[in-house]
């Protein structure tokens, strides 16, 4: 297949939104949050931004990727997500967000196509951007747009840990997710649909996933303060497993920068994840 994967430039939106006190508690309480400020709704976890584009990822997708791309792939998975905010959230804002074609290329037998999220406050300033990636399988394309910023870590990184952590995946966390992001995927709740996509049981949303990892840094280096953090970004390898323990590992990797990885059932899960404060 020589076409371009997605159209590069053009946009689709907006899709409002608004991370109110309630979201947020919920927020909290589904991705572990051991925030006082954010278990009661006062500021924002640090991934929790993500709630806001699941039907702006649904639009974008039908919208924007191409459409042979998405009819030749035998199925579509998520790669890597990246989170840059611009300021702190505020609790209640409203928000708005546009999506973009950002960039597709070819990966061996795959297509990874890549869309961009943008989100505005009322003064129509850029709060968040997400570059979400999906690995379209056994298809390809060609490469256009932008490729996307780097955020892999080298191994000597892991010469200067700040800590290990674990965190359980428990058995009702799957739908506590799907209920603040919308995201109810039979994969994450019953074993035939996860044996369809190659897995022996259900298993976690890749953003839950994300947003533990993220937690666990954020308490380790920033206090537990989600003010203080300004990217986060991940590529994920395989799922976390309900019933598992996440081991999630902490790097120092630069002034105000963090790497991390995670790994579940003898597994990696999270790979060349990163952490940026402000400064």
């Amino acid at each position: 297949m020589t076409g371009a994967g997605v159209l590069v430039e053009e946009s689709t939106g907006p899709f409002p939104g608004s991370l109110d006190a309630d979201l947020i508690g919920r927020y909290a309480a589904a991705t572990g949050d051991r925030s006082e400020r954010t278990r009661a709704g006062l500021a924002v976890p640090a991934v929790a931004i993500v709630t806001q584009i699941w039907v702006a990822q649904e639009a974008g997708r039908g919208a924007l990727v191409s459409k042979e791309v998405q009819a030749a792939a035998s199925g579509g998975v998520h790669g890597e997500h990246d989170v840059v905010l611009h300021r702190p959230l505020v609790p209640g804002e409203p928000l708005r967000t546009w999506v973009r074609g950002f960039g597709a290329r070819p990966a061996g037998r795959n297509a990874l196509v890549t869309l961009r999220y943008s989100t505005l406050d009322e003064r129509d300033e850029v709060v968040a951007e997400q570059l979400w990636t999906t690995v379209y399988l056994n298809t390809t394309c060609r490469a256009v747009g932008s490729p996307v910023p780097d955020h892999a870590f080298p191994a000597d990184v892991r010469r200067s840990p700040v800590g290990e952590y674990t965190v359980t995946v428990d058995a009702d966390m799957p739908r506590r997710y799907a209920e603040v992001s919308g995201d109810w995927s039979d994969h994450h709740f019953a074993a035939a649909a996860a044996r369809r996509g190659g897995f022996d049981r259900p298993f976690l949303h890749g953003l839950c996933t994300m947003a533990l990892c993220a937690q666990e840094v954020v308490d380790a280096v920033a206090g537990g303060d989600p003010d203080r953090v300004r990217r986060v970004a991940v590529r994920f390898a395989s799922p976390a497993f309900v019933g598992e323990d996440l081991r999630v590992g902490v790097y120092e990797a630069g002034p105000l920068s963090y790497a991390f990885e995670a790994d579940s059932a003898g597994s990696p899960v999270v790979t060349h994840g990163r952490l940026e404060l402000r400064g």
